[in-house]
């Protein structure tokens, strides 16, 4: 029994290793293709053509609700 464990230890070991080390290549390639082509999240732009001759601006921006502190109960 003390035999395979001998046999088998440098295996489990270089295993490991070898897990590990796809680990960190892995990770790093990944973060250089996520920098490389970053995603851009929009809404995607209006075929040729189709864009209204009469376009209105956007709405104003509304006013941030506050919720009530309770101090007109007073």
């Amino acid at each position: 029994m003390g035999m395979v464990i001998v046999l088998s230890l440098p295996l489990i070991l270089f295993s490991l290793l070898l897990g590990f080390g796809c680990y960190l290549f892995g990770r790093a390639k990944g973060r250089k293709e996520a920098y490389a082509t970053a995603q851009i999240f929009t809404a995607p732009a209006p075929p040729p053509g189709s864009v209204a001759a009469d376009y209105k601006a956007p709405h104003p921006p509304l006013q941030p609700h506050f919720k009530p502190d309770n101090s007109a109960n007073v």
